[in-house]
């Protein structure tokens, strides 16, 4: 994972006020597998903060990745 990619939450975290599939950005790397993941509303309004693990993250992507690709 690196800073600015935008993932997805796999596991509900009720004392964050967040669910399972809500969608967030990197914004830093603490330690090796550690990230602060920053979810903001459709107005850029940031709701939550949180350090997660990366095994609690899954990576989204907005595009094809050419070496998957079967002709």
């Amino acid at each position: 994972m690196n800073q600015y990619d935008v993932v997805a939450l796999l596991e509900d975290l009720p004392h964050e006020g967040l669910k399972r599939g809500q969608v967030g950005t990197v914004v830093e790397e603490w330690e090796p597998g550690v990230y602060e993941v920053e979810f903001a509303d459709t107005n850029g309004i940031t709701y939550a903060l949180v350090a997660l693990r990366a095994e609690q993250l899954m990576t989204l992507y907005w595009h094809p990745d050419p070496l998957l690709k079967t002709a």
